[in-house]
């Protein structure tokens, strides 16, 4: 899963990206209202976290243009301010929740969670099968047959992106587009890692490398 934070507090945007990142999340972030605006226009994002008191742009535009222009990303909204008329202002431009700083960092994490499941429900089937490997997307849970297979959430996080595609072709760039963040300037070759500990765990056939393009995840043997 793919989210953007747009928030003009440094401190607070580079902690909540900090523990996202460790949840198994790719998370970009962007300080200023235009920019955040853009990013969310041009990205794939699962999810925008979304402060409202931004330079350049406020939230309440941001979130009216992006559903404007007909993008039904899941929006969170973060604001200092309190009080219904706020938050009824920041529903009606069509955010989908609303949080009040000073916020806990797990009462975040759980309302991202939350939405991100409603939009599984009305999307993508927040349990993927593929042969007898099961896939709880929702609990990053992985089942190979009756046994669970434990994985890291990055592990999880490239499981996940072949599984939503399986049989296609997923080329290391889609790969690296919503597991890692934006900003990602190491070496791509990382993810061959992640699928040798990917081939250990469930099974080498299930995985198959497609030289040029990528990898295709498979039912296996």
């Amino acid at each position: 899963m793919r989210l953007l934070i747009v928030e003009d507090e440094k401190r607070l945007a580079l902690s909540l990206a900090g523990g996202l990142t460790a949840e198994g999340y790719a998370v970009d972030v962007v300080h200023d209202g235009l920019e955040g605006l853009h990013r969310a226009s041009e990205g794939d994002y699962d999810l925008v976290v979304l402060d409202i008191m931004l330079p350049g742009m406020n939230g309440y535009r941001v979130c009216a243009a992006l559903r404007a222009a007909g993008d039904d990303v899941p929006i969170l909204m973060l604001t200092a301010k309190d009080g219904e008329y706020d938050e009824a202002e920041g529903l009606d431009t069509g955010a989908d929740d609303y949080l009040t700083k000073p916020f806990s960092y797990v009462v975040l994490v759980a309302r991202i969670k939350a939405l991100l499941r409603r939009r599984g429900r009305a999307g993508a089937s927040p349990v993927l099968t593929v042969g007898d490997l099961r896939i709880e997307t929702a609990a990053r849970r992985v089942f190979r047959g009756e046994d669970e297979v434990a994985l890291t959430a990055k592990e999880f996080a490239v499981l996940e992106q072949l599984a939503v595609r399986a049989g296609d072709v997923v080329s290391k760039a889609q790969i690296l587009e919503h597991v890692w963040d934006f900003a990602f300037d190491g070496d791509p070759n990382i993810i061959e890692v992640y699928i040798s500990a990917l081939r250990r765990k469930l099974g080498a056939p299930r995985i198959q490398t497609v030289r040029g393009a990528g990898y295709r995840l498979v039912a296996g043997a």
